[in-house]
């Protein structure tokens, strides 16, 4: 049963309430605290892109085509097609021969207003190098080359690419029970638990059990996150601030109210779900798990705070409320609450 996470204020009366649940898992796949239902199964979305990638970096495939840790941190990315998105998927697939009419991922409008301006100002239409991810798709075809495996259907359940990438998933988790299901991009997204998500997190950047070829692809994975967390997201987005701001977490927002943390110091995943999928809610309550855990402290929540307790404001730029989180994380142990 999920609890409530999420308040919205106008003035003094609380006006909506986002429910949700949490895991907090470390390496050994002990819960330590959760909120609502730990084991609440949901789809991952592209809070899997960084766990997606291992097969792909185990492979040697970076090594081989040349493959930079700005463009690696790009293929985990959900990313606002800025410049910097766009040079760096251009750059993965001029490096394997490619162009994007190769890419599967379908066409919206990239995420960066200001991107966005531009193309109408050129009146011109996105094309699918500027889908968030278009990343992930570049991966999958360079892994798709390295193998020599057909690129044709790269992004279909049965191509040898995603076979890899489910072997891969069911190992970082724990998870066998994967429910598959189809992702925005057209690529196989995958379901289950909260609990099997925050322990591949808290083994992908913990990853001293993973094999070592594995174990050496996460810290790949994860030191390119930390290295150009601009290339995660984008400007002004909570991936790339939160990873900014502090080198003790990587964080990959998912769509649906989905967000993973990995804490490196700390040997521990979270996985949050917000029932309702409201992105409005998924920053305040991460950030308050961070806060209530120690993970994050005084000049570092200072610096988060627009994403801890944001300001609502009408059309006219007043102030006239706030997003507050407010809920308790539960001791899985002890049955406490903190």
């Amino acid at each position: 049963m999920s609890e409530a996470l999420v308040k919205v204020y106008r003035n003094e009366l609380v006006e909506s309430i986002h429910r949700g649940s949490v895991a907090v898992v470390n390496r050994n796949g002990d819960i330590l605290y959760y909120v609502g239902d730990p084991y609440y199964v949901t789809y991952m979305r592209s809070s899997a892109k960084p766990l997606q990638a291992i097969p792909l970096v185990e492979s040697s495939a970076l090594e081989k085509y040349g493959i930079n840790e700005r463009e690696l941190a790009t293929i985990v990315a959900s990313h606002s097609g800025e410049d910097i998105h766009i040079e760096a998927v251009s750059s993965i697939l001029n490096k394997i021969g490619l162009d994007e009419t190769y890419l599967k991922c379908g066409i919206h409008m990239p995420y960066s207003k200001e991107t966005m301006k531009k193309l109408i100002l050129k009146k011109e239409k996105p094309t699918p190098i500027y889908n968030n991810c278009s990343g992930k798709h570049s991966g999958m075809l360079l892994l798709a080359k390295m193998k020599n495996y057909p690129l044709e259907k790269y992004y279909e359940p049965g191509h040898p690419v995603q076979r890899e990438i489910l072997k891969t998933m069911k190992y970082i988790t724990k998870c066998e029970e994967i429910k598959i299901g189809v992702d925005g991009c057209g690529v196989p997204v995958f379901g289950m638990p909260l609990y099997n998500m925050a322990l591949g997190f808290a083994r992908l950047t913990n990853p001293e059990d993973l094999e070592r070829r594995k174990k050496e692809a996460a810290e790949k994975i994860v030191h390119a996150m930390q290295s150009y967390p601009e290339n995660v997201a984008g400007t002004k987005r909570f991936d790339t601030d939160l990873m900014k701001t502090t080198r003790k977490v990587i964080g990959k927002n998912g769509a649906e109210g989905v967000y993973c943390v990995g804490v490196l110091d700390k040997g521990i995943g979270i996985a949050l779900k917000i029932d309702d999928g409201a992105n409005r809610a998924k920053t305040p309550a991460i950030m308050e798990i961070l806060k209530k855990l120690n993970i994050l402290e005084g000049k570092e929540l200072e610096m988060l705070k627009n994403y801890h307790t944001p300001l609502s404001k009408n059309h006219q730029g007043k102030i006239v409320g706030k997003i507050v989180p407010e809920f308790d994380l539960h001791s899985f142990s002890e049955r406490e609450t903190i």
